[in-house]
């Protein structure tokens, strides 16, 4: 079991308060441009090194599961062996190539750290492995993925960070990791996915472009899906449809385990007491202008000393971009609260500034 450190101050632990410039700003600006696809020659640049010492592996996850991961080691680089190996976690129907995943590999890697992206069941090239669909409470299996990564590299330090939906796995297999024998440095999810019922509400009443856009790329996943096996699954009705509720509703009941909606969405809530037995230190860093994870739900997380919430007025959902190029400065608090960079300084050289747009939310329950 991973030791708690110290007493965290906010200076210590956010190198900067995020102030990005005034054009962008906005939390829609934020939210689409970490995945604009013209950003990704830029990227592809940047994790060159990293992708050169990149290693598919298949991990066995137990009864029967497979997933897929790219590791990038030093060693394999023929360099010295690091002391720490990261295990990043995409968002939900994003992938392993996630350009918001690339880009914090990348920079880890540049600072010393071994990289394992992970993809779930039916993300990138692994709709073939499984015959069963993914949905978003298929936490034992990613328990058992990272179980398998490090008993392949026992000798390092293991921190696992995720976005998104990857950020609320990241902080489920956090609270499972001491029973299933895994040794966890530490947990840190960016906008992790709080309560499933309010996500869903937002991206349905909010900006119609989000819920679109998860919708293409869900159905195009299902129709991949439907084609490796025909004999299993006819989602047409499913594809039908025009609604992330609508899709989600006819799945669960026809393809899943859970009586109805409302079961599967809690089935994978972080909120209420889901938390509440963490032993490895986590923390999440969250934007509150986040337009699909709403800050209203921050409040019924569990109150726990291994929890802490990091939160910016702004960011985005998963964005904190304050630049066009170099790592996002999520990307640099990640980096800072794995202590991999400690020079105080900025992707640029410059010293960060000590924050004032942000605060730090301790869930000790000793504290008001």
């Amino acid at each position: 079991m991973s030791r708690m450190p110290a007493p965290v101050t906010l200076s210590a632990r956010l190198a900067s308060a995020f102030a990005p410039p005034a054009w962008l700003a906005h939390p829609h600006v934020q939210s689409v441009l970490p995945s604009l696809r013209l950003r990704r020659p830029l990227l592809a640049r940047r994790a060159a090194r990293m992708l050169a010492c990149d290693r598919v592996h298949v991990l066995d996850c137990g009864e029967g599961v497979r997933l897929i991961g790219h590791h990038a080691s030093h060693a394999a680089a023929g360099e010295a062996p690091a002391r720490d190996l990261v295990i990043l976690l995409h968002g939900w129907e994003g992938s392993a190539e996630s350009l918001y995943v690339l880009s914090l590999g990348s920079h880890l890697f540049e600072l010393g750290c071994d990289v394992f992206r992970l993809n779930f069941r039916d993300h990138g090239p692994s709709h073939h492995l499984n015959p069963e669909i993914f949905h978003s409470c298929r936490i034992a299996e990613v328990v058992g993925a990272v179980r398998c990564v490090q008993s392949m590299f026992p000798k390092q330090r293991l921190t696992i960070a995720g976005f998104s939906l990857g950020g609320n796995f990241a902080l489920r297999v956090a609270v499972r990791a001491p029973a299933r024998g895994i040794r966890l440095e530490q947990a840190i999810a960016v906008c992790p996915v709080l309560s499933p019922h309010s996500t869903m509400a937002a991206l349905e009443n909010g900006w119609f472009v989000y819920q679109r856009y998860f919708i293409a790329k869900w159905k195009r996943s299902l129709e991949i899906k439907q084609r490796h096996f025909p004999e299993l699954y006819d989602f047409r009705p499913i594809l039908a449809q025009h609604s992330l509720r609508a899709m989600t509703e006819m799945l669960v009941e026809r393809y899943s385990e859970f009586p109805d909606l409302d079961a599967y969405l809690n089935g994978y809530s972080i909120v209420g007491d889901a938390l509440a037995a963490l032993e490895v230190p986590s923390r999440i860093l969250f934007a509150l202008d986040d337009p699909i994870i709403p800050a209203r739900d921050l409040p019924a997380l569990a109150r726990t000393p291994r929890l802490e919430v990091l939160e910016s007025a702004r960011g985005g959902h998963c964005g904190f971009m304050d630049r066009l190029h170099g790592p996002s400065w999520a990307d640099r608090q990640v980096a800072a609260l794995m202590g991999l960079d400690t020079r105080g300084r900025d992707a640029d050289g410059e010293p960060d500034r000590i924050p004032s747009a942000a605060r730090t939310r301790d869930r000790d329950p000793g504290r008001p």
